[in-house]
């Protein structure tokens, strides 16, 4: 896009009350201080937006007389397209126009938005405009226009291990989501890892205190031993016991029929000392001797009845006591003792075989933390690499950015990144001119400076526009720029002056009187 322009009528502008300004390539505007020089490009700017060349609040009522209306008119070109725009001020009340026609305010700033960004447009026609606006604002206007380096490009300035690392996950991701994703995981596996670290360590000294002082093998082979000798024991021990019972068991049947003997025979002697009472209890009668004779014999019988079960008792008891004689009681005090003695050496062996078991167990247990651990730090490692990698990436990224951009200029040095502590760039916007930033520059510098930032700008956006450089009296000389140039200058004692230029003829001089 190209903007010419073309020619500007000024109505009460300031100090102008009526004013003519018909544009060349090349236009000249001098004359000694405060003689409206720098109205004139203010004039456009408060056409266009209702600010001065800076951007700024701006009063275009006259300051040295009165009037009832301020109008300013632009004729200019667009791309060989004619365009007539007005702004005016009346009654405090701002009026708007479209090639003579009166408009509303949101036609007149469409229009004017189709034209081109504000922010563009004001650094463009004035070289001191971009430098007031915020860095941020300086680093993003610049760089709307320069493409970033492509991701293939960035990675063939990369080594290839983070070649190999970044670019399958960039094909599912983002690079701001990658980096997301393994903060977040870095975050995690940090937490882990030192809670692995901490239980593999427990899990270690408790099993130090565990480990088995003497080997397995001389542990079951001495309680095998120690087994063999309490199992003979424990033979003997009920060998003993079921002869021990039995003798027992014969004594107290032996006492028993002894018992039973003494009973049966004090049975058969109290039958023979009962006193057979000779009178009759029921009839009172004295009896005879065959009744005496007949009691007699039934205690005699009964005494006989006595015998089997005696004789039975007597046979039992001579057998047992044969038997008892047969016998020997077996003492197993010392026995007792032995095998408690076996059984006391027992029980620590098979404790420390158990242990053993406990030991593998507590070993299985560290090697899964040792493996859990090990995994931890894998996925911590690889989520550190993944984000040395984005750096890397990011740092390479801004490097060919840099690159892309400093070749756009010839004499200024431009910074758009700065590296932090942590090894991360962060966004900064720094113009220096031979090793000097922008604010520490003298003012014919600030406009070479301002004046090439500018043709950058054009050439990138592809918007060719009017500049306009004021105080060109402190600048010797500077390269043409692209687009029409509007130059002013302080001449003392001079009237204001506007000449203007189309092609290599001379200047074409024209006096304006001024309003005082």
């Amino acid at each position: 896009m190209q903007i010419n322009f073309i020619e500007l009528k000024l109505l009460n502008f300031k100090s102008h009350r009526d004013l003519t300004v018909n544009f060349g390539e090349r236009t000249e505007i001098t004359g000694d201080n405060a003689k409206g020089k720098s109205t004139i490009p203010e004039s456009t700017s408060w056409l266009l937006y209702g600010t001065d060349a800076l951007g700024s609040k701006l009063d275009p009522t006259p300051i040295t007389y009165e009037s009832e209306e301020t109008l300013v008119s632009l004729f200019l070109k667009v791309d060989e397209k004619n365009l007539l725009l007005g702004r005016g001020l009346k009654k405090g009340k701002t009026h708007y126009y479209i090639n003579e026609v009166p408009s509303k305010a949101g036609e007149f700033n469409e229009i004017v938005e189709k034209l081109f960004d504000k922010e563009l447009f004001f650094s463009l026609y004035n070289p001191n405009y971009f430098f007031t606006l915020h860095w941020e604002k300086q680093r993003a206007l610049l760089l709307q226009y320069v493409t970033a380096p492509a991701t293939k490009e960035v990675f063939n300035h990369m080594l290839d291990e983070h070649k190999k690392c970044l670019e399958p996950l960039l094909k599912k991701h983002s690079l701001d989501a990658i980096e997301a994703i393994q903060k977040e995981n870095k975050k995690k596996m940090d937490k882990q890892y030192i809670a692995a670290q901490s239980r593999t360590k427990t899990l270690k000294e408790q099993l130090d205190e565990m480990a088995p002082n003497t080997p397995l093998e001389s542990l079951k082979s001495e309680l095998s031993q120690l087994l063999r000798k309490r199992d003979e024991i424990e033979k003997s021990l009920e060998s003993a016991d079921d002869n021990n019972r039995n003798i027992t068991i014969i004594e107290n049947e032996i006492d028993f029929l002894k018992e039973k003997k003494k009973r049966l025979k004090e049975q058969a002697k109290a039958i023979r000392a009962e006193v057979i009472n000779e009178v009759c209890s029921s009839c009172g009668q004295s009896l005879n001797e065959e009744s005496i004779e007949k009691i007699k014999n039934e205690q005699d019988s009964r005494v006989e009845r006595l015998k089997p079960e005696f004789n039975e008792a007597h046979a039992k008891l001579k057998k047992l006591t044969t038997q008892l004689s047969q016998l020997d009681y077996i003492e197993i005090t010392e026995q007792h003792h032995e095998y408690k003695l076996i059984q006391e050496k027992i029980n620590p062996i098979e404790r420390e075989i158990a242990n053993y078991k406990n030991y593998e167990r507590m070993q299985k247990q560290v090697e899964q933390a040792t493996d859990e651990e090990k995994e931890t730090l894998s996925s911590l490692n690889e989520s550190i690499f993944i984000l040395d990698t984005i750096k890397a990436f990011r740092a390479k990224e801004a490097e060919l950015q840099a690159e892309k951009v400093q070749a756009l200029f010839d004499t200024l040095s431009i910074r758009l990144f700065e590296k932090q502590k942590n090894g991360e760039l962060k966004n900064t916007f720094e113009i220096e001119m031979d090793g000097k930033p922008y604010r520490k520059l003298s003012l014919s510098e600030g406009i070479r400076a301002g004046l090439e930032l500018r043709e950058v700008l054009s050439k990138q956006s592809d918007v060719i526009a009017p500049v306009f450089v004021d105080n060109a009296e402190s600048i010797t000389s500077f390269k043409q720029p692209t687009g029409q140039l509007i130059v002013s200058r302080v001449v003392a004692g001079k009237e204001l002056t506007i000449e203007t230029n189309n092609d290599d003829s001379e200047l074409i001089s024209v006096d304006i009187e001024v309003i005082s």
